[in-house]
């Protein structure tokens, strides 16, 4: 069995004490606006493409849960939330025109500031924006009004949930409710199907529970996709769990990452969601089990995708922490071991110094940050509290 090089409570606080030392420029981080930065703070070179809304969207709900962690006590965990709300809401928005006006950017440049209208990068076009990052950047800016409370994040979250709710459209066994991709301008799709639901049903979900009912029909109707198309998709062709990560575009390319985070919102809401939930999560997981897992160093990972199988520091963190907060829920051993081992394997890219590379395949300093960092934290933190002895 791997062991850890050290406490995962102790990796996780030198991780996060590099990032408190990140220089402060343009009134962020470089991390905020930097999605390959090195080991010494640096932008990466010919790497200048920036994914503002999975970066900073799950950054927020990793700095938040750190947050609370450790016992809210300490205010720069906050404050680093905040620097990537005051991003997402100032810097990478769309132009108040067209089908999806003052939405959250999917992709943009680096030291942009702000974001210009025609900032598509990776695999979208110039002028086109993900609503499942709407979703994600929505929800997060709504947790983040929650701890503050500054009326602007709630202001940039009903705006998403707004735009998301004028631009759904009927799902079926072939489409989701809304396309992966589309031009602000006209709304004019491209991928049919968007696999990654979960965090626009949370961030509907979210602003009903805060007294806006106007998104119940369209939430109703998304749950209803989910339950009636998606779910049961996963023991048939598995494409409608295709398309999430910002820089691919193959219409058959399934995500481990978008079942898994669907699995992980079945267990934290449980009957209040899906009295169906222990099944649904577990089939959730069995697909991924079945499509995207290898064995690296004798450890049992998950790629992240059928184009890349490499187990990222984010989709590794996701795996490892669902199937811990699934074993903790059910009262299961079934994965407990697995989980732990992957969360020891995800720890390995963690420097003395506290500088993560991207992934624990190999050494390294620096990369992807939100498989580095921002979408690694919170999963380690989801573990840790359904098994407080794992961070010792």
């Amino acid at each position: 069995m791997l062991q850890p090089w050290t406490s995962w409570g102790d990796a996780i606080d030198r991780e996060v004490k590099w990032y408190f030392r990140c220089p402060v420029e343009h009134g962020y981080p470089r991390f905020v606006y930097l999605t390959f930065m090195d080991g010494n703070y640096q932008a990466i070179a010919n790497r200048s493409s920036l994914i503002p809304a999975t970066q900073n969207g799950m950054g927020i709900i990793s700095y938040l849960k750190y947050y609370a962690y450790k016992g809210k006590k300490d205010p720069r965990p906050l404050q680093m939330a905040r620097y990537m709300g005051d991003y997402l809401v100032k810097e990478a928005i769309t132009p108040d025109t067209g089908k999806y006006p003052h939405f959250t950017r999917s992709t943009g440049w680096q030291e942009k500031f702000p974001q210009p209208p025609d900032c598509g990068s990776q695999d979208d076009k110039p002028c086109e924006i993900e609503a499942d990052k709407g979703g994600i950047a929505g929800y997060a800016l709504l947790l983040l009004f929650e701890e503050t409370p500054d009326e602007k994040y709630l202001q940039q979250a009903l705006q998403n949930a707004r735009v998301l709710a004028a631009n759904m459209r009927e799902g079926t066994a072939t489409n989701s409710p809304w396309p992966f991709r589309a031009d602000y301008r006209t709304g004019e799709p491209r991928g049919e199907v968007s696999g990654d639901m979960s965090f626009i049903l949370r961030l509907f979900d979210k602003l009903i529970e805060h007294g806006h009912p106007e998104f119940k029909p369209s939430r109703d109707k998304l749950w209803e996709w989910i339950k009636k198309f998606q779910i049961p998709n996963l023991t048939q062709d598995g494409l409608l769990w295709v398309q999430f990560f910002e820089d691919h575009h193959e219409l058959d390319n399934r995500t481990a990452w978008s079942p898994l985070n669907l699995a992980r919102y079945l267990i934290e809401k449980q009957d209040a969601l899906d009295p169906y939930w222990k099944q649904d999560s577990r089939a959730l997981i069995e697909f991924v089990n079945r499509r995207f897992i290898t064995v690296r160093d004798g450890v049992a990972v998950c790629g992240e995708q059928t184009n890349d199988m490499d187990p990222w520091g984010g989709i590794l963190s996701t795996y490892g922490a669902v199937l811990a907060m699934y074993s903790k829920a059910t009262g299961s051993n079934e994965f407990k071991a697995v989980a732990r081992q992957a969360l020891n394997y995800c720890l390995y890219a963690v420097n003395d110094d506290g500088c993560p590379g991207d992934q624990a395949t190999k050494s390294g300093r620096g990369g992807w940050q939100e498989d580095a960092h921002t979408d690694k934290l919170h999963n380690l933190l989801d573990a840790m509290t359904a098994f407080p002895e794992w961070a010792k």
